[in-house]
């Protein structure tokens, strides 16, 4: 997997018009996990591509009326099977951590990339999910100053509005597995 003007060679690429430059030297210094499915609680179809692109349909599921009109993107999605799709590159600002705060800094969209992953709060991710988000997170980390102390949940940054990624996604897990990628690229490590 490399990287090409921020964008991931090979990922889908769908373009959403939901984004704007980082404020002038701001690199994203933060990774947000989300997670997303439309409807709630469903998997597959267009629908986030649409959200994130401007042309959701209100009129297609009734959940669609109280979201159709929202101005929102992440820089990338995980499907459950693990499919990879970017909808902003990572050097501009994505619109998808609202209101919030890490680490006393606010607006965190100023200086993050937020990745959602297809998924509930209680729905067990992916095995596939898991591996394409240690994939992308190796590469930003080898990108951009990202540790892995500054990753964390849309919940930790906006705890009075979110609860995702939820108790479904297993912390400990993902960070072992961003160590043992870590040390296969670097066997001195």
């Amino acid at each position: 997997m490399q990287l090409d003007a921020g964008r991931l060679v090979g990922a889908r690429q769908v373009a959403s018009p939901h984004y704007n430059s980082r404020p002038q030297g701001e690199q994203p210094s933060l990774l947000v996990i989300h997670n997303i499915s439309l409807p709630p609680g469903e998997f597959g179809g267009p629908w986030i591509d649409a959200l994130f692109t401007g042309t959701l349909d209100p009129d297609a599921h009734p959940y669609f009326a109280e979201i159709a009109a929202l101005r929102v993107s992440a820089h990338c999605l995980i499907r459950r099977d693990g499919e990879i799709v970017q909808y902003v590159p990572f050097n501009q600002r994505a619109w998808h951590a609202g209101v919030s705060c890490w680490q006393g800094r606010e607006s965190c969209n100023d200086f993050s990339i937020g990745i959602e992953l297809e998924g509930t709060d209680v729905l067990p991710y992916t095995d596939a999910q898991y591996q394409s988000l240690t994939r992308v997170t190796r590469l930003l980390m080898q990108h951009y100053p990202l540790t892995a102390e500054n990753i964390t949940g849309h919940s930790d940054i906006a705890p009075q509005r979110k609860t995702d990624p939820g108790a479904a996604f297993d912390w400990q897990r993902y960070r072992q597995m961003i160590t043992e990628a870590a040390s296969m690229e670097d066997p001195g490590a």
